[in-house]
C-alpha cells in the first residue's frame, strides 16, 4: 500500500488522473489539458496503467484513457472531498 500512494505522490500522474476522472480523453487532449509532450503524457499512462489505475479503449486509430474501475474513482473522489473540507 505504501507503493501505492508513493505512487500517486506525483503530481504530474494526480493531474491526469483528475482530468480522467471527468471524463474519457485520447493522449493529445491529455496533453493539450496538462501542457506536456504527448510522449511525457503517454509515458505517465504507462505507469499509471501498470498500476491498473487507468484503462483504456480503443477506438479505430484512437486510444481513449479512462480510470481503470469504481474503485479508482471512488477512491479518488474520497481524497478530493476530504482536502475540500473546513479544519
Amino acid at each position: 500500500m505504501a507503493d501505492f500512494f508513493s505512487f500517486l505522490g506525483d503530481a504530474n500522474r494526480l493531474r491526469i488522473l483528475s482530468f480522467l476522472a471527468n471524463q474519457e480523453l485520447c493522449v493529445s487532449d491529455l496533453a493539450a489539458l496538462l501542457n506536456m509532450s504527448e510522449s511525457a503524457v503517454s509515458h505517465q499512462l504507462r505507469n499509471l496503467r501498470s498500476m491498473r489505475l487507468v484503462g483504456y479503449r480503443k477506438q479505430g486509430r484512437n486510444v481513449f484513457y479512462h480510470l481503470h474501475d469504481n474503485h479508482i474513482f471512488h477512491l479518488y473522489q474520497a481524497v478530493t472531498e476530504h482536502l475540500d473540507e473546513p479544519e
